[in-house]
């Protein structure tokens, strides 16, 4: 059995330590390289204690080096760092995987204005493969490097493309409303006021309202997915921060014009994804829970149809695994011709 070297940097964050705790169980891939700016020398076991008696990785300073005898290497890191070195490394045959946003989006202008630093490596921004799996599953595969969606973006994206990908006259476009929750995690493995037990203890509340990043991320991705440019500009999305760990709920309202309204709405969702292992269509009028994919690599989606033309979509994942590590592991089973569910059997964890 073929198995892979795996680098990852900037393993003590949160979609850091997933990687690796899901790596751990990867048939063919082998983590080589751990990355940590400021615990190198660490054993993970020390910082992570779940992952004793699993692995016996100390974490170490960044080496392009060595990364470069890895035959993928996954970035955990703020923004601004996998662009740094992304040229060098697949220059070494290496291929890349970003969790943060350095190949999300292809509007140079729309990075530096959302992100506040100018990109280093635009030659290789246009040939990276933005890596939302169920849809562009045939670039990934040959990708060398994959710029990994954003957790609200995947649950948007994957909200919607049915009603998007072979035809935009079902909904009305300029009327869509995200109103969407995630746990804390997203905000990363911080110290910052804002994160802390009793600022988030018992509260719940919106941010971003005025502009928020992953808002030009979600309306590239879906004039994408739809082949029409200039149709989500007014796009509504709201993101709110509640009290829990992990976990993301996604509520998307749509209007359906007189075509949308004459559709099996549900019959169209269950054969768009009638042959996806981590997309579940419940039955009609359910209500996905977080809980029922805490740990696990599922996104599920319920629909319900309110007068003849109101339609909501609710979509549940775990941002940090189906929302960020899984999905870019799912991308490293194409990029290397594995079984796109190799490491990510998981089951969610409930109560």
């Amino acid at each position: 059995m073929h198995v892979i070297s795996v680098g990852i940097v900037g393993g003590t964050g949160y979609t850091g330590v997933e990687l690796l705790r899901l790596l751990l169980r990867h048939p063919q891939a082998r983590v080589d390289v751990l990355t940590s700016r400021t615990e190198a020398g660490k054993r993970v076991a020390d910082m992570f204690p779940s992952l004793r008696g699993h692995t016996e990785l100390e974490f170490s300073d960044l080496d392009l080096d060595r990364l470069k005898q890895c035959d993928v290497v996954f970035f955990a890191t703020p923004h601004g760092v996998a662009m740094q070195h992304a040229q060098e490394l697949i220059d070494a045959d290496t291929k890349v995987i970003d969790l943060a946003a350095d190949f999300r989006l292809q509007n140079l202008a729309e990075f530096e204005k959302w992100y506040g630093m100018q990109h280093s490596c635009p030659t290789v921004l246009t040939e990276s493969v933005y890596g939302l799996t169920e849809l562009n599953r045939e670039k990934i595969k040959n990708a060398r490097v994959i710029g990994n969606p954003g957790c609200y973006p995947t649950t948007v994206q994957l909200g919607l493309a049915p009603l998007l990908k072979n035809d935009t006259t079902l909904i009305n476009t300029q009327n869509i409303i995200i109103d969407a929750k995630s746990g804390v995690s997203g905000a990363g493995r911080k110290a910052s006021l804002g994160m802390i037990y009793s600022e988030n203890a018992d509260n719940f509340k919106a941010y971003g309202v005025a502009g928020h990043r992953h808002h030009p991320e979600i309306v590239e991705a879906l004039e994408n997915i739809s082949g029409q440019k200039g149709q989500f500009n007014q796009i509504l999305f709201v993101p709110h921060l509640v009290p829990m760990i992990r976990g993301m709920l996604s509520t998307i309202y749509v209007d359906l014009t007189a075509q949308g309204q004459k559709l099996d709405i549900q019959a169209l969702y269950e054969d768009f994804y009638k042959n996806e292992r981590f997309v579940d269509v419940m039955p009609a009028n359910s209500s996905p829970e977080t809980r029922s994919v805490r740990g696990a690599n599922e996104l599920r989606i319920a629909l319900y149809r309110l007068q003849e033309n109101k339609l909501i979509i609710l979509v549940a994942q775990d941002n940090l695994v189906k929302g960020a590590a899984g999905q870019a592991i799912q991308n490293m089973n194409l990029m290397f011709n594995f079984d796109e569910a190799a490491g990510l059997e998981c089951i969610g964890l409930l109560p």
